[in-house]
């Protein structure tokens, strides 16, 4: 009898030790995306977890260890859309002693992606849990726009000669920079540069889906985080002829102002400010959140293979076009077009850069990026560079991922 009493005595402790440790997220985030749906939980700690998936309905069943009922957690549910592409409905309760269950009932099957992430940036502990359909479709181009009439000259501003005409449509990859988990820059009043970036992109999009024979894709087109490898994937999934990735810079000091463009470099960056944009810039995958044991041999062939003098040339031509425009609307940072390592820009065979709208830091253009006329006066000079640069180098040839797949 004494003997059963101690182990139930022990017992009891062992359990009250396990709920001594157990603690409370500190904040949940669900991202919807057309691609795949992101769960994030965060946590003061590391948390253990299990999970697995069940068919016939199908759902996702996440066993959290040592994690106890919050309010964080109790909002969860709150946060799902009707029109989140992969769940329905979000179930959370204790499962037994010590494990907090969630049950994501599924629209359809999914292949989960669950992984950890230490402390980074505004970020603590974080359990992120993204999920895929179990068959990925190839994303299929847009339908092209209806033929627009030829823009009429602006006032004061020589009308621009006639120039050829495309012998098919061209298809221009906009990017807009960071989104969901990485927030990117953040200006003095708050603003953060994932949003403006989105503005502007989508801003660009009609402009260019206004001209005659051209049309833009999106690569994001809402507050969701995609790595920077699977944009240069989907850009050429979408046989984009050109990339352009809108960013807004920052600095340390307030007074730092005005626009860049950049291109890829294969041998270092131009400056130190270039180089040290690129690594901030590339550490975006590291504050989003990237599942570093994924291995997509595609993806990295993709970003290995650079052996493309041609493109970035080609890079830098747009990249002049496009510099000379925006300077006509605001201060250059520096007077022509930088190179450095940028991770966004590694597709081998796509015209690509990356423009440093303004900076978000200094208080006067963070202002002006959150003006909706600035901003169309931006999208405008964007829009300018690209046609100066198709007006001297058209594109005649059917598309260079069609000859090279």
């Amino acid at each position: 009898m004494l003997h059963a009493l101690l182990k139930l005595f022990l017992l009891c402790g062992l359990l009250a030790s396990g709920w001594a440790q157990a603690a409370q997220l500190s904040a949940v985030r669900l991202w919807p995306s057309p691609d795949y749906t992101r769960l994030t939980l965060e946590a003061p700690q590391a948390v253990g977890y299990k999970y697995f998936t069940l068919s016939n309905p199908d759902r996702l069943v996440i066993d959290l260890e040592d994690v106890e009922a919050g309010p964080a957690l109790d909002g969860l549910a709150a946060q799902l859309s009707q029109d989140d592409p992969f769940i329905g409905a979000i179930r959370v309760g204790m499962n037994r002693p010590g494990v907090m269950r969630l049950v994501l009932d599924l629209k359809s099957a999914v292949k989960p992606s669950v992984f950890q992430l230490g402390p980074r940036g505004q970020y603590g502990n974080r359990l992120v849990v993204d999920l895929y359909p179990a068959k990925a479709d190839v994303p299929a181009p847009d339908t092209a726009p209806p033929m627009a009439e030829s823009e009429r000259p602006k006032a004061g501003k020589p009308a621009r000669p006639e120039a050829p005409r495309f012998a098919r449509l061209v298809t221009v990859a906009v990017d807009a920079g960071h989104g969901g988990e990485d927030p990117g820059a953040s200006g003095a009043n708050g603003s953060h540069e994932k949003d403006i970036t989105l503005a502007l992109a989508k801003k660009l999009k009609q402009r260019i889906d206004a001209q005659e024979n051209m049309r833009a894709v999106l690569i994001r087109d809402g507050d969701y985080f995609v790595p920077l490898g699977q944009r240069v994937v989907k850009a050429r999934a979408l046989k984009a002829d050109l990339f352009m990735s809108i960013h807004a810079d920052a600095f340390i000091k307030p007074h730092a102002r005005g626009s860049s463009v950049f291109a890829l470099s294969e041998n270092g960056a131009t400056s130190v400010a270039a180089r040290w944009l690129a690594k901030r810039e590339n550490d975006a995958d590291l504050i989003g959140g990237v599942n570093v044991d994924v291995k997509d041999p595609f993806l990295k062939r993709t970003l290995i293979d650079l052996s493309q003098t041609a493109t970035i040339n080609d890079s830098l031509k747009l990249g002049r076009a496009v510099l000379k425009e925006i300077g006509t609307i605001n201060t250059l940072h520096r007077g022509e077009v930088e190179q450095a390592g940028f991770a966004v820009l590694k597709a081998p065979d796509i015209p690509s850069i990356l423009i440093e709208t303004a900076f978000i830091s200094n208080p006067d253009e963070e202002k002006r990026l959150n003006d909706p006329a600035y901003q169309d006066k931006l999208v405008d000079a964007i829009v300018e560079g690209v046609k100066d640069y198709f007006d001297k180098h058209p594109l005649t040839a059917p598309s260079r991922l069609t000859r090279n797949p």
